[in-house]
């Protein structure tokens, strides 16, 4: 017996999970580097809210980025340098990748169909492997320069002005990067998380233009090539946390204290004598669970099916961000196994899970 009934909601207060942060400069480096998620104690939107505000938040901060990049052109146009020049393409080139995404969000939002009948909020997830293939992207060019600029210096003119047009791409990249993440952790999207990551690593380039021209000002010409250094370390470590989010996303991972919220809502539904089976996992930025339970063995059809009811009401509030659960009802085991015509099945299932190779 299932019960796969919808039920729409609203917002619900829902438990803080504890967590253990650095303080200090130290936390304040990883938090940069390696941001906390709090994916299951955020406030539950509607899987539509959630996929609006996704979009708006691209288009704010694709917005934000493109008048960062016409900021630097103007500065380009006045003084010719190749180098700002090189800088401002980055930013534009940049800016763009969160189109995949944008599209990913629409199509999300589209109703399943009988060739996908669970939807499209994968197309959220494969979104994010394109822009952690762009942050590794970043990685490689920025420690390439680094590189050759350390093998065959060159001499950096207009200081004043590269100073400038970096600071200006590092504040806009970086103001980009707090939002994204922000509405990413909001919503439970790992692929606006990776986004805004994305975004963060363009900031620390062009943060690394200004540290390197400081240097050169102050008579030290390597300072470029070896901060240049340093950011793509810094951009391997934001890579290292963006494909750790998104590979668990593509591999149905879910955060342990999710399952453990799931679990506890579902042994206190009244009429569950326990459970069987629950099977919890993330599409995009939802939740779909899976649960089996089993109940007093002389209760009639209807009244199982009320227990299921009940329990997929119970997971809608108490889980964050869960948008369906499917509910299975067995009646508590007794002399003969209830499940016996489907043992086979399962002893086939096992063999092939343990033989070699597989």
């Amino acid at each position: 017996m299932t019960a796969p009934h919808g039920h729409h909601h609203g917002e619900h207060p829902h438990g803080e999970h504890g967590h253990d942060h650095s303080t200090g400069l130290k936390g304040f480096v990883l938090g940069v580097l390696r941001p906390h998620s709090h994916d299951s104690a955020d406030s539950i939107d509607t899987a539509l809210e959630s996929s609006a505000e996704g979009i708006r938040a691209l288009k704010i901060s694709l917005v934000v980025l493109l008048v960062t990049a016409i900021a630097q052109s103007v500065v380009v146009w006045f003084t010719g340098s190749i180098a700002l020049l090189a800088d401002t393409v980055h930013n534009f080139s940049d800016a763009l990748t969160a189109v995949p995404l944008w599209i990913a969000f629409r199509l999300g939002r589209r109703a399943a169909s009988r060739r996908y009948t669970y939807g499209y909020d994968r197309a959220e997830d494969l979104a994010g492997v394109f822009i952690v293939a762009m942050i590794a992207l970043s990685a490689v060019l920025a420690g390439y320069e680094s590189i050759h600029r350390l093998l065959d210096p060159q001499p950096i003119t207009d200081v004043g002005v590269v100073i400038a047009a970096g600071l200006v791409g590092a504040a806009g990249n970086e103001l980009v990067a707090l939002y994204r993440i922000r509405v990413g952790r909001r919503i439970g999207s790992a692929a606006l998380v990776a986004d805004g990551l994305h975004a963060r690593t363009d900031g620390l380039t062009s943060l690394a233009v200004v540290v390197g021209a400081l240097g050169v000002l102050a008579g030290f010409p390597l300072a470029d090539p070896l901060v240049g250094l340093a950011i793509t370390v810094a951009i391997l470590l934001v890579l290292k946390s963006a494909a750790r989010d998104v590979y668990r996303r593509l591999m149905d991972a879910v955060e342990p204290e999710v399952l453990d919220t799931a679990e506890a809502t579902v042994r206190s539904t009244p009429g569950v004598l326990d459970v069987e089976r629950l099977r919890v996992r993330w599409t995009g930025h939802r939740i779909r669970a899976e649960v089996a339970v089993t109940v007093d063995p002389a209760l009639g059809v209807v009244a199982g099916h009320d227990i299921a009811v009940d329990v997929h009401h119970r997971l809608l509030h108490d889980v964050p961000k869960l948008v369906d659960a499917t509910v299975h009802v067995s009646p508590a085991r007794t002399a003969e196994d209830p499940h016996h015509a489907l043992a086979h099945h399962d002893r086939a299932r096992r063999v092939d899970s343990a033989a070699p190779g597989r």
